[in-house]
């Protein structure tokens, strides 16, 4: 067989794992602030602190605020994700074996994406509950009045992530269970479960930390954190006669890092703790 493969396949593959990644892939890039087209190993992104309004004289000058601006750097790191797909199979089964490698790639390369924005939120400092106590109205009301007193913007930008057990636990509350859904609102959340309420976009998310019974869940704004891809999804296939298959490799360049302490809440809950 020609060591070389068909260009139509090669170009056709890379079409459904892009599609494929930015349909099912992650569920958080667009919860937070991103760069694409990142060009290096590294990027900045600005933290801005807050401005302070003052009057002027009349022919005055105008006061300036003296903005901080304080860069934060994210650095990117390169991840693939490649598999087999023998010659045979493609003939016999068709696009189904190949749709099974498309969606695969897909999805690890998009929990690979959450992966790196929940790792940048765990670096945040600010902590409600102890890990002791399940997910409670008490405890979520305590992470919203943080926020606030850190003067986080309730612009519709802040976002939620729990567990299934903490999402059951959001359930019980009729308030939570009586809320929208926000597929609409945001299109890349539909087949998700997610609601809005408290001006909080809540989305459940199987994949936050989890260490000796004590779940961490998240509450924080958009601009807290940053998300950088240097390199969006790209598909490498090659044929290897000796196997008679095609390697096919998934591969991105991407990083994600903490803007802004005050705008991320951690809550410490225990996973096993009984729905009421």
């Amino acid at each position: 067989m020609s060591a070389s493969i068909n260009q139509s396949f090669t170009k056709a593959f890379e079409a459904e794992v892009h599609t494929a990644y930015q349909r099912t892939g992650s569920k958080l890039r667009n919860t937070v602030r991103f760069k694409n087209d990142v060009k290096g190993s590294s990027t900045t992104f600005q933290k801005v602190g807050k401005g302070t309004a003052s009057t002027k004289t009349r022919n005055g000058l105008v006061p300036v605020m003296n903005l901080d601006h304080s860069p934060v750097e994210c650095t990117l790191t390169d991840y693939y994700a490649g598999d087999w797909l023998d010659s045979l199979d493609e003939l016999k089964i068709g696009y189904d074996e190949r749709s099974v490698i498309v969606n695969a790639g897909a999805y690890a390369l998009g929990r690979k994406t959450d992966d790196l924005i929940i790792n940048a939120l765990k670096t945040g400092t600010n902590v409600v509950g102890d890990g002791t106590a399940g997910l409670s109205k008490s405890l979520i009301l305590q992470a919203f009045a943080t926020l606030n007193e850190n003067d986080v913007p309730d612009d519709g930008q802040r976002f939620g992530l729990v567990g299934a057990n903490e999402w059951n636990a959001l359930l019980n509350l009729a308030e939570f269970s009586d809320s929208d859904y926000v597929g609409d609102e945001f299109p890349w959340l539909k087949g998700t479960e997610s609601r809005k309420w408290l001006g909080i976009v809540w989305i459940m998310h199987t994949g936050l930390p989890l260490a000796d019974g004590v779940r961490t869940c998240f509450i924080y704004h958009k601009t807290a954190i940053g998300h950088a891809c240097g390199q969006d999804v790209v598909t490498d296939i090659s044929w290897h006669g000796d196997y008679a298959a095609y390697f096919i490799n998934n591969m991105m360049s991407q990083g994600a890092c903490l803007i802004d302490n005050s705008g991320v809440i951690k809550l410490s809950i225990d996973a096993d703790a009984a729905l009421s």
